[in-house]
């Protein structure tokens, strides 16, 4: 009795042994699979926000991710968010996980700007954003109509290169040269002509860029009314708003006017353009849902962000680098200019032939991509790489940081095109280590337009003119700015030097 007496207590001993230690497993695996990605320690109220002290988010960002981790949490005020510095976390929000992930965050600034998300950049995914990115594609944005405004885009060109010659030996403002161009070439594409107060509509369009960061009081507090009156962000936000509204109506009354009198249509070249053909969609009721005036508006302040403001970044950014590297600099303009030699006029075929100058531009955009930060908002809880990311949680891509991450490009601080040469590398969404237009459904839909409006200006440029700094500026003032765009701090100002030889210009 005694025998199977104590065979038996040791059995059940033995059973709540092994009981306990898999309930305490099981709990440990509970616990890993319920746990935050790691990230720097917070304060009551503003949390994590005391970190981000500086003048460059995706700058401290990176620094703080060395520390915490490629996917690192942050309480950004009342925001939970996570940020991600590696193409390996990026590929996982992006592919793996990409439908928890496609919705953009939802911001006071954007709120705002985009008539309620409204529009097609910041828009909730789903079949109302799907049509609206569709027919603009269609209309303005795929490659076969990109190559129909070339005409436009040459005839812009050579009214920039005239009026920078007309500066010659003098000091030009680069970067309010190009935004004009920029300006001219996406209005006549896209609403048929220029717009007549078109510098301050560019200025205005660049304070509602800066806007958009995400960084706000207003962003970072949302429930905190008596904060955002306190510190005057959302009065502020508001009043651009009426301004840019008022420009954007105006466009959209001629329109309306011009149908009401007959016009077929307001575009360059007699059809419609994208304005008259959502006021058509507008009136057929062809969408699925209804379209307002908002929603059009929505999207025309989208084809002027896009359009005009990170085309230009690229450009200056590009014309930066350049300057900083003078070898680079002869080596593209010696391309440009064999290329180019005896020509009167350029097509698509010469500027396939420089191969140089795509090198260049990979470049900028790896160091200087258009947007710092990619911006998600988890939907529904996900786990990535064993951490959860719970519903509503702000996604931060730091393409930024991506660019520069040492284990996937060697020297990555350096200004080296050449890295791209043998390369299969490229940026349409396949290699998570260079994504400056994003990646999966959420993709830039504008991408070819802006490179369009980015590779040929360019050569133009580096063609044209000998480039000299100014008096007391250093090549090494590339200051980035806050916001969603990578333009400089301070507009680019350069001498152009006026390069003839026995060409006829």
């Amino acid at each position: 009795m005694e025998i199977i007496h104590f065979t038996t207590f040791n059995f059940i001993a033995l059973l709540i042994f092994f009981s306990f230690l898999f309930v305490l497993l099981d709990k440990r695996n509970k616990s890993k699979q319920q746990k935050l990605p790691p990230g720097p320690w917070t304060l009551p109220l503003i949390g994590s926000i005391h970190h981000l002290r500086g003048a460059f988010p995706h700058r401290t960002l990176r620094k703080l991710a060395r520390k915490y981790g490629p996917i690192m949490y942050l309480q950004l005020g009342e925001i939970p968010a996570v940020v991600i510095s590696s193409p390996i976390m990026a590929k996982q929000v992006l592919k793996s996980h990409e439908l928890a992930f496609t919705s953009k965050p939802q911001l006071t600034s954007i709120a705002i700007n985009t008539y309620n998300y409204k529009d097609i950049a910041f828009a909730p995914y789903g079949d109302n954003w799907r049509e609206m990115r569709n027919i603009c594609v269609t209309e303005l944005l795929s490659a076969k109509m990109v190559k129909s405004f070339s005409s436009i885009r040459n005839d812009e060109i050579s009214s920039l290169v005239s009026s920078i010659r007309s500066m010659n030996g003098s000091v030009v403002n680069v970067t309010k040269e190009i935004l004009r161009f920029t300006n001219s070439v996406t209005c006549r594409s896209a609403f048929g002509k220029v717009n007549q107060d078109q510098d301050e509509l560019i200025n205005l369009l660049r304070e509602v860029l800066d806007t958009l960061g995400g960084f706000a009081v207003a962003d970072l507090f949302p429930s905190w009314k008596l904060l955002h009156k306190i510190s005057g962000v959302k009065s502020r936000l508001l009043k651009l708003h009426q301004k840019v509204d008022a420009a954007l109506e105006n466009i959209l009354n001629e329109h309306i006017k011009n149908g009401a009198l007959g016009s077929k249509g307001n575009g360059e070249f007699g059809g419609e353009d994208l304005v008259d053909v959502l006021l058509r969609i507008q009136e057929n009721g062809e969408f699925q849902f209804p379209l307002t005036n908002d929603h059009i508006k929505a999207v025309i302040s989208d084809m002027f962000v896009a359009g005009i403001e990170t085309s230009a970044a690229v450009i200056t950014c590009a014309l930066s680098e350049l300057m900083r590297n003078p070898n680079i600099m002869a080596k593209a303009q010696s391309e440009v200019r064999q290329v180019f030699k005896g020509k009167t006029s350029f097509d698509e075929k010469d500027l396939d032939k420089l191969s140089y100058l795509k090198l260049v531009i990979k470049e900028t955009l790896r160091l200087h991509p258009p947007s710092p930060f990619l911006p998600r908002q988890c939907t529904k809880q996900t786990y990535v790489d064993g951490y959860k990311i719970p519903p509503k949680t702000r996604v931060l891509i730091n393409s930024w940081a991506l660019g520069r991450d040492p284990k996937s490009w060697q020297d990555p601080e350096s200004f080296i095109p050449e890295r791209f040469e043998k390369s299969s590398i490229d940026f349409m969404g396949n290699h998570f280590q260079f994504i400056p237009f994003g990646a999966g459904k959420r993709i830039c839909p504008g991408m070819q337009f802006g490179l369009a409006n980015v590779k040929h200006p360019l050569a133009r440029l580096l063609y044209h003119f000998n480039w000299a700094l100014p008096y007391g500026i250093s090549p090494e003032d590339l200051i980035e700015k806050d916001g969603l765009s990578a333009a400089k701090q301070k507009d680019l100002c350069l001498i152009a030097i006026d390069y003839r030889i026995d060409e006829f210009f």
